[in-house]
């Protein structure tokens, strides 16, 4: 068992308008959605209505949104850690970086890369605050230094059904939290990312912005839940959520918040973006499940980013051995 998509100017050609019954399918959600100005999400196959990746020498030519400040690059690339290993080959890393989900940024998958020029992720300060003995506001560069960095090979699936396997680096969120000294009736994390909409055009629309995600303490404290800084071996590019970002691969993608301003300690079940817009499509807990489909697709079996072979899906992408128990 493994470790661990001389006519008007506004006229298009019949043949690449949308077929009736995917617009059918989707419509109900999609009205929804454009009242909350967050756009919709549809999985459609390989990267559905999106371009195509450039190839990576052509990608290669372009910026790389991320940069190795002092502290940087004493720390990359970190030890592999072998505890955590994959049953399939490594997603490209051109291919990881063209396709995201950042909805601060645009509804689009394909185009993040090309938007996220304008965002700075350094100097960048984490605040630790609530039921806490120690809060705190620490550098990330702070937390460079002090935290045992290490690269981990995760399975990261998607709700839309796509996924891709991927070397992370990062450190333990239990690490961290027990630095903290929570409070006997903590018993929630809020996650929350930055707000700037002068640079971040998606968060100019209606919305409960800025985003947040939260995970039980049970669930933080466990050793797969990885505050990330890092990805191929380098410091986070800005589109994947530099500089830091949560990563708890049996969950759906949704909950790995990108670019975290603050992590809250609560003793509540506090509301997240998607499930406060969608509670009926996105729920709070979110662990992946082949056997829950989703209300508009399946779930059963996942596509690759780069090759679209296809997969079984995993109760708890194949991470049960470490998270079952958290669950009864």
């Amino acid at each position: 068992m493994p470790r661990i998509i001389l006519p008007a100017s506004w006229q298009i050609p019949e043949r690449l308008s949308t077929p009736e019954s995917v617009y059918l399918q989707a419509v109900s959600r999609r009205s929804y959605l454009k009242l909350l100005g967050a756009g919709a999400l549809l999985a459609t196959g390989a990267w559905p209505g999106c371009s195509m990746p450039v190839s990576e020498e052509e990608f290669s030519k372009s910026p790389k949104n991320f940069e190795f400040s002092d502290v940087d690059r004493q720390v990359y690339p970190a030890a592999q850690n072998p505890d955590f290993q994959l049953d399939r080959p490594i997603t490209e890393e051109h291919i990881a970086a063209q396709y995201n989900n950042f909805y601060e940024f645009s509804e689009a998958k394909d185009d993040i890369w090309k938007r996220v020029g304008g965002f700075k992720p350094r100097p960048w300060t984490l605040e630790v605050k609530g039921l806490v003995k120690q809060p705190q506001q620490i550098d990330v560069d702070d937390l460079l230094k002090t935290m045992p960095l290490e690269e981990r090979l995760y399975r990261h699936r998607c709700v839309e059904a796509w996924a891709m396997a991927v070397p992370w680096t990062g450190f333990p969120l239990n690490v961290l939290v027990k630095k903290m000294e929570p409070l006997s009736t903590a018993r929630f994390l809020r996650f929350t990312s930055f707000y700037a909409p002068n640079i971040a055009m998606g968060q100019r629309g209606y919305g409960p912005w800025p985003y947040t995600e939260s995970l039980m303490l049970s669930e933080a404290m466990n050793d797969l839940s990885l505050l990330v800084t890092g990805i191929y071996g380098h410091p986070l590019p800005k589109q994947h959520g530099a500089p830091i970002r949560l990563v708890t691969p049996w969950k759906y993608g949704f909950k790995s918040i990108k670019s975290i301003v603050s992590i809250e300690f609560m003793a509540e079940q506090p509301g997240t973006f998607w499930n406060t817009m969608i509670p009926s499509e996105y729920d709070v807990v979110a662990n992946v499940n082949p056997h829950i489909p989703h209300p508009r697709w399946s779930q059963a079996t996942e596509r690759m980013l780069g090759t679209d072979q296809r997969f079984p899906t995993q109760l708890l992408n194949g991470y049960a051995p470490w998270v079952a128990n958290l669950y009864g």
